[in-house]
């Protein structure tokens, strides 16, 4: 009995719809008895996550554009006149890139609201005005989760909720219980898209992650850690799992993934002092130290995203990449050699947030030129104005 109370407890809190009919793919080693006997009793539940959302496709001519917005920061200084007209020079952004590279999809990565300048009462409003260019232009899109929006007077959660509220092809859920961060980093999930529409499995996976940081919410806040859980690792494998069980293994059925998630993993701060601006082209502005990757706010926490960045490398095959935003003055790209995984910073978005000349602000365009995952996807910046720059293929080639 206390084994059957045990599997309930680990089954029961998963909301989102994870597979699986056994097939002749089997189950993983390295799994827990408790999570391979989970697996096990799982077997009438759909791998299909939104059932009642379009499918996200690839377009006839086999490719899928991605743009990503990152660190956008509304709700700056909603008592004066700047504050409020940043977030409208934001807007505006996000309407001339919108309508200008007409994307398949859309990634908001992270820090959408400075969550420690806005007022309780109204805060999750701003999920409106920004979802709004997306709303109008019908394009669906999901979100990470940063530091700032966690703060005494947001959470990861609330923002989660009123986007789902107010923004039908939203694609943004939840964590199960056991891996959100102790409530503080719901933010983590996936995303399918199919090569065609009757397609019974995915051939790329959009892994969404939460970072978590910032503070707690009400009167007596606290630091957050500024990593994602370890725990998230455990729902990693768990998850890969019943994809595997469900789908096939990725390196056999050629399923991509591709990761985002808002604070870098802390392994990529050693890339910097080795960065060439011919091979790894793009701004290089912000010098990378304490708070700029994960679990490195206090010395005391180096490594605690460890768990997470194993997990990645290790259970996500075909990985193309991993996308961060968080340093605004950076948005290179560079290989990570522990794990050989390609990494990318975003383009700071918003005008919000902290900036300095010449960084000007724009996007980073991501474009799968195939579902095959042996194809490896085109990336650059576009700023505002439409200038391009620090184009690279992401494939074993790059680095």
């Amino acid at each position: 009995m206390a084994m059957l109370l045990f599997l309930c407890a680990v089954v029961a809190p998963v909301a989102f719809a994870f597979p699986v009919a056994q097939t002749k793919y089997g189950l993983p080693r390295g799994l827990s008895q408790a999570y391979s006997s989970a697996l096990a009793g799982r077997q009438d539940v759909d791998l299909d996550p939104y059932p009642f959302k379009p499918r996200l496709t690839f377009r006839p001519d086999g490719t899928f554009k991605i743009t990503v917005f990152s660190d956008l920061h509304y709700g700056e200084n909603p008592w004066d006149t700047w504050g409020p007209q940043q977030d409208a020079n934001s807007t505006q952004l996000m309407n001339t890139v919108l309508e200008d590279e007409k994307p398949d999809y859309v990634v908001l990565n992270g820090d959408l609201i400075t969550g420690e300048n806005t007022f309780r009462q109204n805060s999750t409003t701003l999920i409106d005005e920004i979802v709004a260019p997306l709303n109008r232009l019908r394009i669906p899109f999901s979100s990470t989760h940063g530091n700032h929006d966690n703060e005494p007077n947001i959470t990861h959660a609330e923002e989660i909720k009123r986007e789902q509220l107010v923004a039908p092809l939203s694609y943004t859920r939840a964590a199960p219980a056991w891996a959100d961060g102790e409530g503080y980093g719901p933010g983590t999930y996936w995303v399918p898209v199919y090569t065609r529409n009757t397609d019974r499995a995915p051939s790329l996976i959009l892994w969404f992650f939460d970072s978590r940081g910032g503070f707690s919410e009400g009167a007596n806040s606290t630091a957050l850690p500024d990593w994602v859980d370890e725990s998230v690792a455990d729902w990693i494998t768990l998850t890969v799992s019943h994809m595997n069980a469900a789908w096939g293994p990725a390196e056999q059925v050629a399923r991509g993934s591709l990761v985002f998630v808002h604070i870098p993993p802390h392994a990529v701060q050693a890339l910097q002092p080795g960065l060439n601006s011919t091979q790894d082209p793009g701004l290089n502005a912000d010098l990378l130290g304490e708070g700029s990757t994960q679990a490195t706010s206090d010395p005391a926490n180096n490594g605690k995203d460890q768990p997470y960045w194993d997990a990645v490398n290790a259970q996500i095959k075909n990985l193309h990449g991993v996308i961060s935003g968080h340093d605004h003055g950076n948005e290179w790209c560079k290989r990570e050699p522990t794990k050989n995984v390609i990494f990318c910073f975003d383009k700071h978005s918003g005008y919000g947030g902290y900036s300095s000349a010449g960084w000007g602000h724009g996007v980073r365009n991501v474009v799968f030129r195939s579902p095959n995952p042996s194809v490896g996807p085109e990336t650059w910046i576009r700023m505002q104005d439409g200038e391009t720059h620090a184009h690279i293929i992401m494939d074993d080639s790059y680095n």
